[in-house]
């Protein structure tokens, strides 16, 4: 095998974003790819067998491209780094990068993280209606709150209505106190907590009380016309099929909307079909209807949460193929 050796040139302030804490970056570049990464004078040298310090280089000159551009050098960026240069896409990284959506109250860019996220915000503004499928932490409701706010503040609709099934998950409630709203906020939260984020709790309360966001269970739907609007259907695997259709057949001229949920968490009584499931098979072949199915790569909270949904996968896959095998040998 031959083995060569790559100088790179990168300033201090880069490099401390990209070798992390106690190097613990460069440490995974170096156990992933095979190769040897030290620091000297100021240069950056790659050592190992030639195809993998290309990559090493390739990954390498991305991720200074990004803390160029201002980011901080997250896990989770190198990690999935590593993962685009081992399909050779690497490159796509500064492009994922580049596609800000808007920013926080706080001023932090929000953008989508991996290629399944920047297909996903694609479809948004290309369609009318997309589904944005896939596990916890990829995103799904997070990225369409920030579509959704970016339309509002630039007049492209008027309002935002959000909403989702009233559905506890695996436990029960009971008889909450309080007014209406007071009962149906709990199963909303995750709704407010991405809204207060992006918008602020000021701006999200004035709107709300002009009337202009509205977040609410998905039975106040029912009979009601969504023209001119964002709306935004949360955890669509908890809905049944006449729920999904009563509020497909809301939406209103001028509308757009997303629909988001994961099929492999249902808290739906035992036996009862998905709403989601349905729909994935009925309107699967409609024009300016996308399906985006995002995976266990494309999860962008602690990496613990991607290997707990690999794990969750690899052991899903492994029941029903034991399932179909016993059902054969019957």
């Amino acid at each position: 095998m031959n083995e060569i050796t790559y100088t790179m040139e990168i300033s201090v302030e880069h490099m401390r974003k990209i070798f992390g804490a106690q190097d613990a970056y460069i440490q995974k570049l170096e156990q992933d790819l095979e190769v040897i990464i030290v620091d000297r004078d100021g240069a950056v040298k790659i050592t190992g067998a030639e195809k993998n310090v290309k990559k090493a280089v390739s990954i390498l000159s991305q991720l200074t491209e990004i803390s160029r551009r201002g980011n901080e050098i997250e896990e989770q960026s190198v990690n999935y780094a590593i993962e685009m240069g081992k399909e050779e896409k690497e490159e796509v990284l500064t492009e994922i990068d580049g596609d800000v959506i808007c920013h926080t109250i706080s001023g932090k860019p929000i953008k989508p993280k991996t290629l399944g996220q920047k297909q996903y915000v694609d479809a948004i503004r290309k369609n009318m209606i997309v589904f944005g499928l896939g596990p916890a932490g990829t995103g799904k409701t997070y990225l369409a709150m920030a579509m959704a706010i970016t339309a509002f503040k630039n007049d492209e609709v008027s309002r935002i209505i959000l909403t989702r099934p009233a559905i506890e998950a695996g436990e029960k409630l009971g008889f909450l106190p309080g007014d209406l709203q007071s009962k149906v906020d709990p199963y909303l939260r995750p709704l407010y907590d991405a809204l207060y984020q992006i918008m602020g709790a000021e701006n999200f309360a004035k709107n709300m009380e002009k009337g202009l966001i509205e977040v609410a269970p998905l039975a106040y739907m029912r009979g009601r016309t969504l023209d001119n609007a964002y709306i935004i259907l949360d955890e669509a695997q908890n809905t049944t099929p006449a729920q999904m259709k009563m509020f497909l057949t809301r939406i209103g001229f001028g509308s757009k909307v997303i629909i988001t949920g994961d099929a492999s968490q249902k808290d739906l009584a035992p036996g009862t079909v998905s709403g989601l499931d349905v729909a994935t098979k009925v309107l699967s072949k409609i024009e300016d209807i996308s399906f985006c199915h995002l995976t266990s790569k494309d999860v962008v909270r602690h990496p613990l949460v991607q290997k707990i949904v690999k794990a969750y996968e690899a052991y899903e896959t492994r029941e029903k193929k034991s399932r179909g095998q016993n059902g054969k040998k019957r």
